[in-house]
């Protein structure tokens, strides 16, 4: 068997927010993104009710699912964990919502967790995302010294807007971001600016940065590859954000169709694999 890309779609992007107050239902939501092809959705995984209604919504579609969840300690995961063994998921998203200052206060969590999912036989990846315990890119990287081994799921927008990269980017942050995706076991899709953390991936000025993203994924893929089984599946979801994380006009409403730009990013993601091969 060979190494395949599968692209999610994140249920949070489908959100609308448009001053109309229109939103669509989970079941139009779901027929869209079964419908325009991806393999999967990104959904929380934190309330059986929501989890079950999700299942139901998804059956016969063959969509796959990641699992988000946001733990303040350890037993908060059982829970997500007991709905992935009923409901499987490809894997689960932790989002560590806590804040230390001190990396020896993060040791007992990650391990507890770490150990969790091992019992379980269900794979936890750690998101780098801001407000959480990855917020900061050396943090995480002091994080790593101590678990060479742990699993990170990269989001890589909230790292550059939070360090504020000057661009160009040089040589000591590029390999800073190359630690992280050394770690990287799944992605989570956006473009950031050094100022935004989503921006407009059409707009001919924000060029720059698009091809900055693909350059970090691409050294992402190929590092997966290279200690990835031979049938293993990498998920990478497009999570084009509603307001505020997209930026919006005057009018309170989007600048450009996340939508389409989903199906754009996706169609980028699919060629740069294709070209790790």
């Amino acid at each position: 068997m060979m190494q395949k890309l599968q692209v999610f779609q994140s249920l949070w992007a489908m959100e609308r927010r448009h001053t109309d107050g229109v939103e669509r239902t989970l079941d139009e939501n779901i027929a869209m993104i079964s419908g325009a092809g991806f393999d999967g959705i990104s959904a929380h995984y934190t309330n059986r009710l929501d989890v079950v209604a999700l299942n139901q919504a998804i059956r016969g579609t063959g969509l796959k699912v990641e699992g988000v969840c946001f733990p303040r300690c350890v037993d908060d995961l059982r829970l997500p964990l007991e709905l992935a063994a009923e409901f499987p998921v490809s894997h689960i998203n932790l989002q560590p919502d806590i804040r230390p200052r001190r990396i020896d206060a993060c040791l007992p969590l990650v391990d507890g967790w770490m150990r969790l999912a091992g019992d379980a036989c269900i794979p936890v990846f750690i998101e780098t995302h801001r407000d959480r315990m990855t917020a900061d890119l050396f943090f995480t990287l002091d994080l790593l010294d101590q678990r060479p081994e742990l699993p990170l799921l990269a989001d890589l927008s909230h790292f550059l807007v939070g360090r504020e990269f000057a661009f160009p980017v040089d040589e000591e942050n590029h390999a800073s971001i190359r630690r992280i995706l050394q770690n990287a076991h799944a992605f989570q899709g956006r473009v950031a600016s050094r100022e935004q953390v989503q921006i407009e991936i059409f707009f001919p000025h924000h060029r720059p940065w698009v091809d900055l993203f693909l350059e970090w994924w691409d050294y992402g893929f190929r590092h997966w590859r290279s200690r990835a089984a031979d049938d293993a599946e990498l998920i990478f979801t497009c999570e084009l954000g509603p307001k505020p994380y997209a930026i919006t006009g005057r009018d309170g409403n989007d600048s450009t169709d996340r939508w389409a730009e989903s199906l754009a990013l996706r169609q980028m993601v699919h060629e740069l694999w294709a070209a790790t091969a």
